[in-house]
């Protein structure tokens, strides 16, 4: 017995060691082996949006203070461009721009490698949008993304400019949105398989993430349950687990099965991405913080 309780001590200090909190079973190990959750740097209002190019530098928002961050392959943390539009959700495309989800005047934006800001959409039916959150480009250059609605304080109108919190598609080679979604409660985090075929969409209110198929024609059906929780931001690995925010990190295998929790030390988890040059390295944007963890497993993107 005495043998039992010091085998279990010792599990418990290394599952807890330095508050970076893991629970997972061997089966779905996505946490590598000894890794510690790990605070890259915490001189930020609140972070979100992260996204890494081709190189796995990570690009992230804070949003707050009107810029784009990134934090490179060699550990620099630089800014990427301030003023940034109040930047939130940010995705980049094969091409290597950089779509971001433009808060400030509530625009979908494309921002060219050389910093050459292009406006995409600018609202819907005559009106401005809530205030796009998440964007995810397919592999077609289809784009998705998310429009709630948080009031900000930099903005002159009070009341919600759309008379839904929905889900914008702009086809390949046009600039105009089309409402692809308009039944959920506040959609958030949205993100695609790398086969374009299935779309994620988190509904934070409505605490619940939505499964659908992408036909070729980008529209979507079969809406199914994925899971009984609603998510600030989310991605994707390698493997198809789907990884949820807002209390730290929940992570769900491609069945809807909750499969590892990351506690995080911060008020709330907005985002999370894969990057690093060989896309294992989990960044997670937690408030005033942007930490990382080592996985045995590369990020979809």
């Amino acid at each position: 017995m005495k043998n039992l309780y010091i085998t279990l001590f010792i599990f418990l200090s290394v599952l807890f060691h330095n508050g970076a909190k893991c629970q997972q079973t061997d089966k779905n190990a996505i946490i590598a082996p000894g890794a510690q959750l790990t605070k890259l740097s915490g001189e930020f209002s609140f972070t979100e949006g992260p996204a890494a190019d081709k190189k796995g530098n990570v690009y992230f928002t804070d949003q707050p203070n009107d810029r784009i961050m990134v934090w490179t392959t060699d550990g620099k943390l630089q800014t990427f461009l301030q003023p940034a539009q109040r930047a939130n959700g940010l995705f980049f495309d094969k091409n290597g721009n950089l779509w971001a989800c433009a808060e400030d005047k509530n625009n979908l934006i494309k921002i060219s490698r050389d910093k050459k800001i292009e406006i995409v959409a600018d609202g819907f039916n005559g009106a401005l949008f809530n205030g796009p959150n998440d964007v995810w480009v397919a592999p077609d250059g289809g784009v998705y993304f998310t429009d709630p609605y948080y009031r900000r304080a930099w903005w002159t109108h009070t009341e919600r400019p759309q008379d839904k919190q929905c889900v914008y598609y702009i086809k390949p080679g046009t600039a105009k949105p089309v409402r692809i979604i308009d039944d959920l409660v506040q959609p958030n985090g949205i993100i695609g398989t790398p086969d374009g075929k299935t779309l994620f969409v988190a509904d934070i209110s409505g605490r619940k993430t939505w499964k659908y198929k992408i036909n070729p024609d980008g529209s979507l059906n079969d809406k199914t349950l994925f899971c009984n929780m609603g998510s600030d931001g989310v991605t994707l690995d390698s493997k198809g687990n789907l990884y949820l925010t807002g209390n730290g990190v929940t992570v769900f295998d491609p069945s809807g099965n909750q499969i590892l929790t990351i506690q995080v030390p911060e008020k709330w988890t907005a985002n999370v991405t894969f990057g690093g040059k060989d896309r294992k390295t989990l960044f997670i944007t937690a408030s005033t913080g942007l930490y990382s963890i080592r996985t045995n497993v590369k990020g979809a993107y």
